[in-house]
């Protein structure tokens, strides 16, 4: 606790996920709180920047979702305030963040991810809808799912199950991004497994299991009682540790730090396929890795602590 006085969780900002993240950032500065951390919750506006630079706090933990808050943007804010901050760098954010990015990084390091293609509206317009639709279905099949490029909480997200469902998920996706990434649909059980480091390499934590009779999308992502979750997740011994191996090394290949979280589908086969990871995972009371934290023992407000007084040790030496 020496390394560490004062903590600014940043919340709220101005992406569709704004209502997520004051939820998140919330929870944590009440954690902090509880372990006997001095917070600050501050939103996102032009007095920030200024405020960080003339009473600098010891460390900003940072609980904005979508973009500007996992794209890299507050990451290159707080480097230009030589402050100290929880997670990834912006290089790293900026690749996990842009799906088709992050799936090249990860496909290189050798984990498996669901086969797509990644076209911009453009594309629709100056090729023709009707012929490149026909072409993406043969490639990748009837049942598909389509999500905007980058974006999170899974806003402008469509499961396809025909070919009729395509244009209108096409529609719904570019409402939230110019680009998107079309992918095969990998039928499974879906987890959520997040990685914590304090310092001595990152390690898994328990996977928590997904299920939902639809789309795993933003409500039922966050209205209690409308997904059922198991931690940890029902998997056979060898197919949870290989889980736990896929988020390590999902997390390592994107450069991350601190913290992450790589959401996946399980085959029957038991084969992990990543579908993406998150540099700043929800902290919400329906979020899974809190979930997956209690069940590793961890209090939620002890393990923001401690991973900020490991942001602020690992600032000093990087400075």
């Amino acid at each position: 606790m020496s390394d560490m006085n004062r903590v600014v969780v940043i919340a709220g900002g101005l992406s569709p996920e704004r209502e997520v993240s004051l939820r998140s950032g919330s929870r944590v500065a009440d954690g902090l709180r509880r372990a006997g951390v001095e917070v600050e919750l501050r939103d996102v506006g032009k007095d920030l920047l200024p405020v960080l630079v003339q009473d600098p706090p010891d460390v900003v933990f940072s609980m904005l979702h979508g973009i500007a808050g996992e794209d890299g943007t507050i990451k290159e804010i707080l480097e230009l305030a030589g402050t100290a901050y929880v997670g990834a760098g912006p290089r790293a954010c900026r690749a996990a963040f842009d799906k088709t990015t992050a799936k090249a990084i990860l496909e290189q390091a050798g984990l498996r991810t669901p086969e797509s293609v990644t076209l911009p509206r453009q594309a629709f317009h100056d090729l023709g809808a009707a012929a490149l639709t026909a072409r993406i279905l043969d490639r990748l099949g009837p049942e598909l799912f389509v999500k905007p490029r980058a974006g999170g909480s899974a806003f402008g997200v469509s499961r396809v199950e025909s070919a009729e469902d395509l244009p209108e998920a096409l529609m719904a996706c570019f409402a939230y991004h110019d680009e998107a990434l079309i992918e095969r649909h990998v039928t499974g059980t879906e987890i959520a497994v997040g990685v914590a480091d304090f310092g001595d390499g990152p390690r898994a934590l328990p996977a928590v299991e997904i299920v939902t009779d639809g789309l795993y999308d933003y409500t039922a992502r966050y209205t209690p009682g409308a997904v059922t979750f198991h931690c940890p997740a029902r998997l056979p011994d060898q197919v949870a540790h290989e889980a736990a191996r896929v988020a390590v090394a999902a997390h390592q290949a994107l450069g991350l730090l601190h913290l992450s979280r790589t959401d996946a589908i399980v085959t029957p086969a038991g084969e992990v396929v990543v579908l993406e990871t998150n540099v700043a995972p929800g902290m919400t009371e329906t979020s899974t890795y809190p979930m997956a934290l209690s069940e590793a023992g961890y209090d939620l407000g002890v393990f923001c602590r401690d991973l900020s007084a490991q942001a602020v040790r690992w600032h000093g030496r990087s400075r």
